[in-house]
């Protein structure tokens, strides 16, 4: 996955807001809360980081291509990096997206999640 097509797909998802920040990071917003972030990775390559579940944080710091996030593991937050991009880790990447989109607006407050028209039931 290249920069335009995570940006694109981070775009698509509900609620979201985009700034550069951080060295020049692709950085994804949901209600105000980072949920993504694309930068470089090893060999200067790109690199994207979200945020985990505990099962998600654990087996995915084992795997081929993915690591605890610089910075965010170091001080116990849940935050993985990938860095090893592939037509089959590309698909991975968009679900975990999604899912770290999902994990970041339920602990955002519930009127501001029903404002955003977030996790509505």
């Amino acid at each position: 996955m290249n920069y335009d097509q995570y940006n694109a797909f981070c775009r698509a998802l509900p609620a979201t807001t985009y700034v550069v920040q951080w060295n020049n990071s692709h950085v994804w917003k949901v209600g105000g809360k980072v949920f993504a972030i694309g930068g470089l990775g090893p060999d200067d390559k790109p690199a994207f980081i979200f945020k985990t579940s505990d099962q998600n944080y654990h087996y995915l710091s084992d795997q081929p291509g993915y690591k605890p996030a610089p910075y965010f593991a170091s001080r116990g937050m849940k935050w993985i990096q990938h860095f090893v991009s592939s037509a089959a880790t590309d698909e991975e990447l968009m679900y975990y997206l999604t899912e770290s989109h999902r994990i970041v607006s339920l602990g955002l407050t519930k009127k501001l999640q029903k404002d955003l028209n977030l996790n509505q039931v």
